[in-house]
């Protein structure tokens, strides 16, 4: 589902002389239908950066990230737009979202956008917001309001409210309590199930181990140690 070779990574310091600075080299990914692969190395070796290249918000310098039928390396911005919506979904640490819009809505979006009925998105996000303890008094208000936990949460909810084939997680389990701890890991194991190929951050090694099938130390792609 999630395919990568060759996989490189530049950056420009256009307020350094325009300095080229390589911090990926010949990077190689697969992820199965079903599986879950755990990003790992120490801070700095890569792991935001390669996930960020997958969802396509930082442009390859070479190689190829193929999800499902795209190479989001070469595609075009509608095509990576398609794919967010209906393909790829991506559970980052901080919920981004328009401010005085309810929580409950916030949740149905991703389902609304690709042609789901708003009683079945509504549905939908409703059970997800009471398995993550998002109490019913809160989900007419806007979550930017939130505390960080709770916001979270939401975004928890929004990420995983869609059956995405495949999907991003960045550190889904940071911050939670056992209890939604758990709930998270569940709904990851649920998400398995189903066959979505996923590839997440997991500083949590007791989560990591819990639901990752692999780890891939990104490290091993550095320039120095690629060349």
């Amino acid at each position: 589902m999630i395919e990568i070779s060759g996989l490189s990574k530049t950056f420009t310091l256009h307020n350094q002389g325009s300095a080229v600075i390589p911090v990926m080299t010949n990077a190689a990914l697969h992820v199965a239908p079903g599986e879950c692969v755990a990003l790992t190395g120490a801070s700095g070796a890569g792991k935001s950066t390669l996930m960020r290249m997958i969802y396509g918000n930082y442009l390859a310098a070479g190689g190829s990230i193929r999800v499902g039928d795209v190479d989001v390396a070469t595609a075009e911005p509608r095509e990576i737009l398609k794919l967010r919506r209906e393909v790829l979904g991506y559970v980052s640490q901080f919920l981004r979202v328009v401010p005085r819009v309810p929580t409950i809505e916030v949740v149905m979006e991703p389902l609304l956008v690709i042609g789901t009925e708003a009683d079945t998105a509504r549905v939908r996000a409703a059970d997800l917001l009471t398995r993550l303890r998002i109490p019913e008094t809160l989900w007419s208000l806007s979550p930017t309001t939130f505390s960080g936990g709770e916001q979270q949460r939401v975004n928890i909810a929004r990420g995983f409210a869609h059956s995405y084939p495949a999907m991003l997680l960045d550190e889904p389990t940071a911050s939670l309590d056992a209890a939604n701890r758990e709930t998270v890991l569940s709904l990851i194991e649920e998400a398995k199930t189903r066959g979505v190929a996923i590839v997440g951050i997991f500083h949590d090694a007791v989560a990591r181990a819990s639901v990752c099938d692999r780890e891939i130390d990104v490290s091993a792609f550095a320039p120095d140690r690629a060349a």
